[in-house]
């Protein structure tokens, strides 16, 4: 999940806040990245999932290929888990990663 901790600093605005959470409940690992970038369209969300896709000017800093929540969704699609986005109100990206199959330690 490297990908999503590097993309959500990446695409923080300069002096943002990252969150990071995770835990289980009921054989269900949710990890949640959340910064305070720029603004995101809800339209433009599933686009963010696609190979080779990114915003105006979200690489302009020269990195990235647009593919870092590709490679989360595969991720967690070959461990029968999801992944999923949403805007913040105030600019940035809140992502979830599920992953099933959890056992309590």
């Amino acid at each position: 999940m490297v990908n999503l901790l590097e993309n959500a600093a990446r695409y923080n605005e300069p002096g943002g806040e990252l969150w990071l959470t995770a835990g289980a409940e009921d054989g269900v690992a949710r990890l949640t990245v959340v910064n305070c970038g720029p603004h995101v369209p809800d339209e433009a969300i599933p686009r963010l999932f696609e190979p080779f896709q990114r915003l105006n000017g979200r690489t302009a800093d020269g990195g990235g290929l647009g593919l870092g929540l590709t490679i989360v969704r595969s991720i967690a699609a070959v461990h029968h888990g999801a992944v999923s986005a949403h805007a913040r109100a105030g600019g940035g990206l809140a992502v979830t990663v599920t992953l099933p199959g959890v056992r309590p330690t």
